[in-house]
């Protein structure tokens, strides 16, 4: 061999070497990219799983929250149900009483009126066994039309309180 073709062999082993050099330093860069990119996708994977465990919390709680004010919700609108049934049930009975003459309804006349025109003495005399206040009776029909319009302010009380307790519950929840 002459020294020339051991010079070029010499050139070509030389090339080969750092060609391989370069080859096995790509592959472990590769490798170096490749165990960071795991390890990041890693910790990216344990960021979302605590982020997807926060949130499922905070559905739950809100949840939780929701389901406590339907009850509540619920239990006061059963209450006020009852007593609306309750005032319905003792308006209807006192209305059934004004009308068999079961019960009349009378007024407190204020004796020192002079302006009445009514000659009730404002003592009662020696006839009569009721003492205390003089009283008149009042017509049936307008004793009716009087229950009618206090039962219809009995609801209207009993609603405002109704819709009072739901503003309350619905406010506090928000709190």
């Amino acid at each position: 061999m002459t020294p020339f073709q051991k010079l070029a062999g010499l050139v070509v082993l030389i090339l080969v070497l750092m060609a391989s050099a370069a080859g096995v330093t790509w592959q472990v860069q590769e490798w170096r990219t490749g165990k960071m990119l795991a390890e990041q996708a890693g910790l990216h994977q344990d960021e979302l799983d605590r982020i997807s465990a926060v949130a499922i919390k905070q559905v739950r709680d809100e949840q939780d929250r929701r389901l406590g004010l339907e009850k509540t919700l619920a239990t006061s609108d059963q209450q006020h149900t009852r007593e609306l049934t309750d005032a319905q049930r003792n308006q209807a009975r006192l209305l059934d009483r004004l009308a068999t003459t079961d019960l009349r309804l009378s007024v407190l006349l204020d004796a020192t009126d002079s302006a009445s025109g009514c000659g009730v003495p404002s003592a009662p005399g020696a006839v009569g066994v009721v003492h205390g206040a003089q009283r008149a009776q009042l017509n049936p029909a307008h004793a009716q039309r009087i229950i009618a319009i206090t039962d219809a302010g009995d609801q209207g009380l009993i609603a405002l309180r109704a819709c009072q307790a739901y503003v309350r519950a619905v406010s506090r929840q928000k709190e």
